[in-house]
């Protein structure tokens, strides 16, 4: 018994947010959910009904961008985990 190691510390494990898919699907529905509800209300004020569209699709764009460029690339990873 005494060549027992004690028990790691338990807790929650610890995420990279670099690569947590929950953001990435965060970074998409924000950027959707924002720029469509910007986009709705330029419409309103200008009278127009297209700027919702322009602003889903701007919003959909920005939020890939941001997710390409906050998920590691395959030479950034470490081999040894």
């Amino acid at each position: 018994m005494a060549d027992e190691e004690p028990p790691a510390a338990s807790g929650p494990e610890r995420t990279d947010p670099v690569r947590d898919p929950w953001q990435a699907f965060s970074y998409l529905v924000s950027g959707v959910g924002f720029y469509g509800l910007v986009g709705f209300g330029l419409d309103r004020w200008l009278g127009t009904k297209y700027l919702v569209v322009v602003g889903i699709l701007i919003g959909a764009v920005l939020g890939l961008y941001l997710t390409w460029k906050r998920m590691p690339n395959g030479s950034d990873q470490d081999p040894s985990a």
